[in-house]
């Protein structure tokens, strides 16, 4: 669903900076794929590519048959991309919003598709209520909402719980939950330990934007000797 091949990104400086060096992975549909890392490893930067909002200065991504090279367009109607800082225009109401993105997206009867969502993340008391007055956590049900509008396959998010609390936290890590039960493709960012041991099939490891580790939490756990996730991680940074 998701392959990524030699990704190289850098900054103009003075100096020069390269933020992803030579990065590769594969995702698969029904996979929920952590990308973890140290702040600066080059995690959002990554994700932003995978995004086609920043465009690599080399390497190539592919994702559900199409080519960040070729075909960007066809890569953003596959994904939905959701971090703690998308914005919401907010002298929209929660509804006109979702409306706005789904008949930017071409979705077919999507007022009843906003319905659904607003019916699906509990949204119905503040869905006439402008965004720009909305709590942080209704904020980010209606970006999850608005991430998922037009149904795609495919699913990247950065740090999406960082700054909610806990039951709001526990809503969206059952919608992810769902959404890899459904046969999405799910890459997902976090520096919270505990979202990646319950929801990541496969880790890979990013530092000074190399990836340098990736498996299963058992492959990791073989190669570090250590049990827990965390102690996992701090072993592949150190090393």
């Amino acid at each position: 669903m998701i392959e990524v091949r030699g990704l190289v990104k850098r900054f103009s400086g003075p100096p020069v900076v390269t933020a992803v060096d030579q990065v590769s992975f594969q995702a698969k549909p029904g996979e929920v794929f952590g990308l973890l890392g140290p702040n600066g490893a080059g995690k959002t930067t990554t994700l932003r590519m995978l995004a086609t909002l920043l465009t690599p200065d080399a390497g190539e991504i592919e994702v559900a048959g199409h080519r960040a090279s070729t075909s960007p367009e066809g890569i953003r109607s596959r994904v939905g991309f959701l971090s703690t800082s998308t914005g919401l225009y907010g002298r929209l109401t929660a509804r006109e919003l979702l409306m706005y993105f789904g008949r930017l997206h071409g979705v077919a009867s999507v007022r009843t598709r906003v319905d659904d969502l607003i019916d699906r993340f509990d949204l119905g008391e503040v869905a006439s209520t402008r965004c720009d007055r909305l709590s942080t956590g209704q904020r980010q049900k209606v970006n999850i909402a608005r991430a998922v509008v037009h149904d795609p396959p495919a699913l990247i998010l950065d740090e999406p719980t960082n700054g909610l609390d806990v039951l709001v936290a526990q809503t969206f890590l059952a919608f992810v939950e769902e959404a890899k039960a459904q046969g999405r493709c799910v890459v997902y960012s976090t520096h919270i330990m505990s979202e990646a041991q319950r929801l990541c099939d496969r880790v890979g490891v990013l530092h000074k934007g190399r990836l340098y580790a990736c498996g299963t939490l058992a492959q990791l756990r073989a190669r570090t000797g250590e049990h827990y996730l965390e102690q996992v991680f701090i072993r592949l940074v150190s090393e």
